[in-house]
């Protein structure tokens, strides 16, 4: 069996070619001119760099049995800005990581639970997949993908489904990027019927999305989950599908609240609708991500959003520690606490707005680098 790291060798002349006569979409003028040290390619190349050097958290934390889908998200988009920015080197160390996972104990670190965080595994050997043309990292990849839909509900979405806001990430993408590996058009129509659904259920009135029905409060990353994911099936989602246009509506929508949410420094807030809240990078680049996505693909006005995707990327560089960790994020985040007292609005309002910053943590590195492979596809 070749190895993925054996695969970027023997693809890197095709796959140089293909990153450079593929259809881009359109770059607009905001996304051009750079200051020194800001450009997508530069900026997602560091981050790209400090992902490879890093090891998985079940080799350094015992606490840790699985790979764990922030790593995913982040390898994803690393694998992303190498392949498009022709960086053949990275492209092999990052293809290079999954080899652990080829040994014994390295394939006890890969899930088989039945549940998005861990479906989303898929999604990295779906990539490497189509990098390498390799026949069984796409049947590796094809399993998870297909066994998310083995059980379904009585309307054909997964069993998965738990109506939580991230699952509007965490399982479209699986079946996007099965999608894109295969050409099979079933994948797209259960990301886009499964989308709809939770648009239909879980959408508020001023376009975004509560936590949790529980927890009435418009959580930045949360949201943030959503926005990416309705910009990652739009991507390849076609015009005549169904779901199409109840899926733009409601991206539409959200996008409308967002850029009417922007913080003055160009972030988004912790809490998007509350002003005296603390502006918060991961949920500022999943939003960031979905503006970009939005603009070159012809979703949103250019001149509308383009100036407010420009103004956050730049303040989501300002917030780059010299080693690529990116500050102000929030750390990983159940719905609030409830209590039983008549302040428990006041019990979870104050639980988010006391919820700890971590710099680097890979819920704001991933958003970071799907932002910068945005700007550069």
């Amino acid at each position: 069996m070749k190895t993925p790291r054996s695969l970027v060798l023997l693809s890197l002349a095709a796959l140089l070619g293909l990153a450079g006569c593929q259809n881009r979409p359109s770059t607009p003028a905001a996304f051009t001119h750079w200051p020194a040290g800001t450009s997508p390619a530069e900026v997602g190349k560091r981050v790209a760099e400090n992902f490879a050097a890093r090891s998985f958290q079940w080799q350094t934390d015992p606490r840790r049995r699985y790979v764990i889908y922030p790593e995913i998200c982040a390898w994803y988009g690393s694998l992303d800005v190498a392949r498009l920015t022709g960086d053949a080197d990275l492209q092999k160390r990052l293809a290079a990581k999954y080899d652990v996972l080829l040994t014994a104990e390295g394939a006890k670190r890969i899930s088989p639970n039945e549940h998005v965080d861990y479906r989303i595994f898929g999604v990295i050997p779906l990539e490497l997949a189509m990098v390498g043309k390799d026949a069984t990292m796409l049947a590796t990849g094809k399993h998870f993908a297909d066994a998310q839909w083995e059980k379904t509900t009585p309307d054909g979405i997964t069993q998965e489904a738990r109506y939580w806001i991230d699952d509007m990430y965490m399982s479209p993408i699986l079946q996007v990027q099965a999608f894109r590996a295969t050409g099979n058009a079933v994948y797209l129509d259960r990301a886009a019927l499964m989308m709809a659904a939770y648009l239909d259920k879980l959408q508020q009135p001023n376009g975004l999305f509560l936590h949790a029905p529980d927890s009435p409060f418009f959580w930045g990353r949360g949201n943030g989950w959503v926005a990416a994911g309705m910009a990652e099936l739009l991507r390849d989602l076609p015009a005549a599908n169904p779901h199409h246009a109840r899926i733009l509506a409601g991206y539409r929508k959200m996008m409308a609240a967002l850029l009417a949410a922007q913080a003055d420094n160009g972030l988004w807030r912790q809490l998007v609708d509350k002003p005296e809240s603390w502006t918060e990078t991961s949920a500022t680049g999943m939003f960031t991500f979905a503006f970009v996505a939005g603009v070159k693909h012809g979703w949103l006005d250019e001149q509308t959003y383009a100036p407010a995707a420009r103004k956050a990327w730049l303040a989501l560089v300002a917030n780059l520690e010299p080693d690529a960790n990116l500050r102000e994020v929030c750390i990983g985040t159940d719905k609030g606490k409830l209590a039983t007292k008549s302040d428990d609005l006041k019990v979870q309002y104050d639980f988010y707005m006391g919820r700890s910053r971590k710099s680097g943590d890979l819920h704001g590195q991933a958003p970071m680098l799907w932002t910068a492979a945005a700007f550069l596809r």
